[in-house]
């Protein structure tokens, strides 16, 4: 497995498909890793993609280079990173398909440099504009349980104890019954031994409602995403019509956040994995998306810090 080393990780990514086909960066969520992609990424292979997926900070083999670099899990932290190695690797132009936290990162991305995004999608997750969390409905307050326990310091205690029983529970309840067998479920476990998985994981939630210290070096990406109202990077949304996490109701009546083309399409009877439960149909509809994507950059893009 390669790494590729950027100014904040040494990051573990797995790619496939002809040196010289269109880049894809998939971007996988939480509970996840790159396992997500295993049912998609020969399809876009197939098409003549080439796709590139990382292990997300604190996940299997990407690991922080300095002891001392705060564990930030917001989406912030997650976009930068997927533009460090898109730039170590060469790649200044590029699609983005991202699941869950990948997901929210695709949108950060078009909100930092959108130059560089020939389209975007987003698995399972709805736009948040100017990255603000609101207090959400009773219902799905219900829903995000887990984000609040970990808000708590002996929620926070408890996953520590048991990451693995935590991430489980995740994927227990946020499909329907019967989508994933043991050996997928061990397989992709093991990501979650990283010694920062729980750092990063509770930092991620943490930091969504009460204030928690973020990476400083971020601020100036983090004010430009609070700026942000409206993506112009062309963008589909794909939602599990049975995700017992983020329902299709969360994501409905977003077209207006899209200025240069929107889709959402839900499946029906696949949760919260659509990548896992459904890789045909998602496939499709991404190579659909993808087909109509204007791949040359207009000019020079930016490297380095967003």
């Amino acid at each position: 497995m390669p790494i590729c080393q950027t100014p904040a990780l040494d990051i573990a990514y797995e790619q496939g498909g002809p040196t010289g086909g269109s880049p894809v960066l998939l971007l996988h969520g939480w509970p996840d890793d790159v396992r997500g992609w295993d049912g998609v990424a020969p399809l876009l292979e197939r098409a003549g993609y080439r796709w590139i997926a990382p292990y997300l900070r604190g996940f299997g083999g990407t690991h922080f280079r300095d002891a001392s670099h705060p564990r930030d899990g917001s989406s912030v932290a997650v976009a930068q990173d997927a533009f460090d190695l898109a730039d170590a690797i060469g790649q200044d132009r590029f699609a983005v398909i991202g699941h869950d936290w990948g997901g929210r990162a695709a949108y950060v991305m078009a909100a930092l440099q959108p130059e560089r995004l020939a389209a975007i999608t987003a698995l399972a997750i709805g736009y948040v504009p100017r990255g603000r969390f609101v207090t959400p409905t009773f219902t799905q307050a219900q829903r995000w349980w887990y984000q609040w326990y970990m808000t708590t310091d002996g929620g926070a205690e408890r996953v520590r104890e048991d990451p693995i029983g935590f991430a489980r529970r995740m994927w227990e309840d946020w499909s329907p019954p019967g989508w994933f067998d043991e050996a997928t479920f061990a397989r992709t476990a093991d990501s979650f031994r990283n010694p920062d998985w729980v750092a990063v994981t509770l930092h991620g939630y943490r930091s969504r409602w009460p204030e928690e210290a973020r990476d400083p070096a971020l601020a100036t990406a983090r004010a430009r995403v609070a700026d942000t109202e409206t993506l112009t990077v062309p963008t589909l949304m794909i939602q599990g019509g049975a995700d017992a996490c983020d329902p299709p109701s969360e994501s409905e009546g977003e077209e207006h956040y899209f200025t240069n083309g929107y889709r959402r399409l839900v499946i029906d009877d696949v949760g919260h994995f659509p990548a896992r439960e459904a890789p045909a149909d998602m496939a499709a509809a991404v190579l659909d998306h993808l087909a109509h994507a204007v791949w040359a950059p207009t000019h020079t893009a930016p490297t380095g810090q967003a």
